[in-house]
């Protein structure tokens, strides 16, 4: 858990029964707290919160501008929160795009409640969560893409692009560390001179930028 600071997290979603769901799982578990629920881009974007989310997790599928196309307008508005897609489906072209655009993970809306609440907790500690067939379909992705090459001012090490490379397939930070034999504590390390040396600010735009500069 995060000790005595609850983690606040945010939903987009239009569907109001799985909001107040989400809401009461929320707000019924310790260490988490809802801040903000809304039913579509534009409702977030303009309404109230109960605080800063550290969190929000956001269906792809809304009425008006569509999630996915809307994570950095979110970003925007609430600057220090990690976004996490949620889909009924696993559409490659959505998942590509909402990576790319910031999302730091995707899960689809079946996944189990304890799950969900890990996934919420990976990423506040900088994780990039996934639904098993969401990364599946990112490292599929990944073989297929042939982005236009982009120049990397500063490259990676070789381990950091080991770490990368198990990020973008969808491993947990403990199941990275695991396979590279190193400590939690080095793995998020490795991953802080990452996002430094690329400019970014979450595990889908490195992806996506290192995929453009051909290092993955």
């Amino acid at each position: 858990m995060n000790g005595d600071k609850a983690i606040r997290v945010g939903l987009i979603d239009d569907d109001p029964p799985f909001r107040r769901s989400v809401r009461m799982l929320l707000e019924g578990t310790p260490g988490f707290a809802c801040c903000g629920s809304w039913g579509s881009l534009e409702a977030a974007l303009h309404g109230q919160s109960d605080g800063e989310p550290d969190v929000i997790l956001l269906d792809v599928r809304l009425p008006g501008t569509q999630g996915s196309q809307g994570v950095a307008e979110i970003r925007r508005r609430f600057p220090t929160a990690l976004v996490l897609m949620l889909t009924g489906s696993s559409d490659d072209d959505v998942v590509f795009d909402s990576l790319c655009r910031g999302a730091s993970g995707y899960l689809l809306k079946g996944t189990p409640p304890a799950r969900l609440l890990e996934a919420i907790e990976e990423a506040y500690s900088g994780g990039s969560p996934m639904s098993p067939v969401i990364a599946r379909k990112v490292v599929t992705l990944l073989s297929e893409r042939r982005p236009v090459a982009e120049e990397i001012d500063r490259p990676l090490s070789e381990r950091e692009l080991e770490v990368l490379e198990r990020l973008a397939a969808g491993r947990t930070y403990q199941e990275a560390a695991s396979e590279l034999s190193v400590s939690i504590n080095t793995l998020r390390n490795h991953v802080r001179s990452i996002y430094d040396k690329l400019q970014v600010h979450s595990c889908g735009e490195a992806v996506s930028k290192a995929m453009r500069g051909g290092l993955i």
